[in-house]
């Protein structure tokens, strides 16, 4: 498996994050791997996070700020992130399934949030008091529902762009998947996987076209071999 390194600003956010929980009465969890959508996506969880999971279902206050444990949030969270990322961007977003009840995640959410902007986030409308308010009852009727609906997840702001430290927080998975779920169904993902897919094509148009100027270089000098070999013969007649 290839070596997962978590940038320095999910640090950041984790130490703002994980010791509340975005719900009243429910124990923080943080950062699932899983996605109905992506088979593979549990072998991406190594043997070193498998050794701190009991750890990780620990509430917050039993930890601190344990560098090693959020070492291993922020590693989970990126392949989280990268599992979904190149999910995206390898097949048609409008296809994807991510849970098995995404038609009443996506009911309950436009029901809920009508109006809400999602192609380019705003935080406010995630993390200020009063839409906490709003998408407190929205998430805790998906407990028991989705797994781990609160746990920690990596959400993009602006879903034409990666997860970089401007265009990434953190929010729970049910919200996660609600404004996801949105995208994928409304053809806001589908920037993401256009521009891969441009990428790809004209990548391999560019080494059709080098290829071919390969084959009719190699095919003059073979004319020219075969050019002079006939002049030398006829000299030889001669």
């Amino acid at each position: 498996m290839n070596a997962v390194f978590a940038p320095p600003f999910l640090f950041k956010e984790l130490r703002k994050n994980h010791a509340k929980s975005h719900f009243r009465g429910v124990k923080p969890r943080f950062v699932g791997c899983k996605m109905e959508a992506t088979s593979g996506a549990d072998d991406l969880v190594s043997g070193e996070l498998v050794s701190v999971a009991h750890a990780l279902s620990l509430p917050a206050e039993s930890y601190g700020n344990d560098p090693d444990i959020e070492m291993a949030w922020a590693m989970r969270a990126m392949q989280h992130a990268e599992v979904y990322y190149k999910l995206i961007s390898s097949v048609d977003p409008q296809f994807l399934k991510l849970t098995k009840v995404d038609d009443q995640i996506y009911s309950e959410f436009r029901e809920n949030f009508e109006k809400l902007r999602i192609d380019v986030l705003d935080p406010e409308e995630l993390k200020s008091e009063s839409a906490k308010e709003k998408w407190r009852p929205f998430c805790l009727k998906f407990n028991g529902i989705v797994e781990d609906f609160n746990y920690g997840t990596l959400l993009r702001l602006n879903c034409s762009q990666g997860y970089t430290e401007e265009n990434t927080i953190f929010a729970p998975r049910i919200q996660f998947f609600a404004i996801e779920i949105a995208r994928n169904r409304e053809g806001y993902n589908k920037a993401v996987y256009a521009t891969v897919q441009d990428k790809e094509e004209k990548g391999a148009n560019n080494g059709g076209d080098k290829g071919a100027d390969s084959g009719g270089e190699e095919k003059g000098a073979n004319q020219e071999g075969e050019k002079e070999k006939t002049s030398k013969g006829g000299e030889k007649e001669k």
